[in-house]
């Protein structure tokens, strides 16, 4: 079943289809020429016979060399299944189009990356009839974004780097950096991008950290998005609007933050967050939980 994640990972190109090329250029090297213009293409690749077929993304590429048709695909895991689709998916796109189709592959797993970059190859040893070279975009060589200013200078790029590294011990300092770069963008593409992340993020700590920086930006609660986390939030039985609900659940973040980090956290400074009762004050502790390197640190200058 296609999920969120899934169309996160390739829904952000139709938001900023510029970079998918750069992310040639820059994270793979290929050198892709500029295109003039980028334009969405119909994604239904179904023919007449009862077989659906449909790439995730479809873009056509305006350059100075040429005319090209980018096909990008979220993988979310190895299927072998796609050794035949993929190859049916160029050869269609260029029976149809009469342009050169580029294959791009997207993940958040090291592993699937591996088996994606692999050639697909059909004919016998010495003479392939035909191969298929994916150009793959994952954790392993989309850089890793965890500086504010450099998130400023390039946010779609932040984006793709948090959705594509938004796990592990490295996630606070990527997911902290992009919500400050998100401020300096108009506040419609960020909510877009918001979501983004939102749905691409598949560990479920990582996604409420996520959730807990972007309370700061209040746009992003008029957005869909916004009644989708309220909608959940109700049926976890929270109550967001009441004081003693907002208490408790930055006492949990904080606590979470922590462990989530490997920081161990002594009872000492437990009880300190479980007994406080300053609303002000547990934000300002929770913010502090993602980038301390000792739990005591959550109380400096107090």
């Amino acid at each position: 079943m296609v999920g969120s994640s899934h169309e996160a990972l390739h829904r952000i190109f139709q938001k900023d289809p510029t970079l998918l090329t750069k992310a040639l250029q820059k994270v793979l090297h290929v050198p892709f020429p500029t295109p003039r213009e980028i334009a969405a293409l119909n994604v239904d690749l179904t023919e007449i016979e009862p077989v659906e077929r449909r790439v995730d993304t479809l873009l056509r590429a305006e350059t100075d060399e040429g005319t090209y048709l980018l096909v990008v695909e979220s993988q979310g895991k190895v299927d072998e299944r796609k050794r035949g689709s993929w190859p049916y998916y160029l050869s269609y796109l260029y029976e149809k189009y009469r342009c050169e189709p580029v294959l791009i592959v997207i993940t958040q797993s090291s592993k699937t990356a591996e088996w994606a970059s692999r050639p697909i190859r059909f004919g016998f040893r010495d003479w392939h009839s035909l191969t298929v070279r994916p150009l793959v975009l994952g954790p392993d060589n989309v850089p890793m974004i965890a500086d504010e200013r450099q998130a400023e200078k390039d946010v779609p790029l932040a984006v793709l780097s948090a959705m594509t590294h938004g796990r592990g011990p490295q996630a606070p300092a990527i997911l902290e950096s992009l919500a400050a770069a998100l401020r300096t963008i108009d506040p419609d593409s960020a909510a877009v991008f918001v979501q983004f992340v939102d749905s691409c993020l598949a560990d479920p700590q990582a996604k409420q950290m996520w959730r807990d920086l972007m309370t700061a930006i209040q746009y992003f609660w008029r957005h869909p998005l916004a009644e989708q986390v309220r909608e959940e939030g109700r049926e976890q039985g929270r109550e967001e609007g009441r004081e003693e609900g907002r208490i408790e659940e930055r006492r949990e973040t904080i606590l979470r933050t922590l462990e989530w980090r490997g920081i161990p956290v002594p009872d000492s400074v437990r009880e300190r967050v479980e007994e406080c009762t300053d609303l002000a004050r547990l934000e300002t502790w929770a913010q502090r939980a993602l980038r301390v390197t000792e739990p005591t640190e959550l109380f400096t200058d107090e």
